[in-house]
């Protein structure tokens, strides 16, 4: 019965995620660390092994620590660095490249989208939001938020985490 819920929590936290550095620059703390404590139980209540629990964590690390060197370069943003070692939590070595790929992918799609849109006139019907405004700005960075979360919505039905509680 708590599994149908638990299935919910990374999409609905991804989501999240994507939307806020959409429309505020910024993702909450609250998000990552409630994406870890989710694989916690998670992971508990499939039974997963500790060794591979282990290996997930290391996998979560070594992504915590390849975003902060890319955040102290300038080229990611705090929390999209945490973002991408939470993601890398529940996707462990396993599906990394996939992950990876994916984020590439949709991130230099969404790099492309937003260099063209700072290019022309945002539409009428954008004026007046901040957020897009905000877009249009060439001094702000790119909310990588979104190709994270794109990519790890894209990837979460094929992983083992959703066929596990699926069942």
């Amino acid at each position: 019965m708590l599994d149908y819920p638990l299935l919910l929590v990374f999409p609905a936290a991804m989501a999240f995620a994507g939307a806020m550095d959409l429309f505020t620059m910024t993702i909450p703390n609250k998000v990552s660390l409630a994406l870890i404590a989710a694989f916690a139980v998670v992971a508990t209540m499939i039974g997963m092994p500790w060794q591979l629990v282990a290996s997930h964590v290391l996998a979560g690390l070594l992504f915590l620590t390849i975003g902060i060197a890319m955040f102290s370069r300038g080229w990611l943003g705090g929390g999209d660095a945490k973002l991408l070692a939470a993601a890398a939590l529940w996707f462990g070595f396993g599906q990394m490249l996939s992950f990876l790929y994916l984020v590439s992918l949709l991130g230099g799609a969404l790099a492309l989208v937003i260099l063209l849109y700072r290019t022309s006139l945002p539409p009428f019907w954008l004026s007046g939001h901040s957020w897009a405004e905000r877009l249009h700005d060439r001094k702000v960075g790119i909310p990588y938020g979104i190709a994270i979360a794109g990519a790890a919505l894209w990837l979460y039905p094929k992983s083992h985490w959703f066929a596990a509680l699926a069942a």
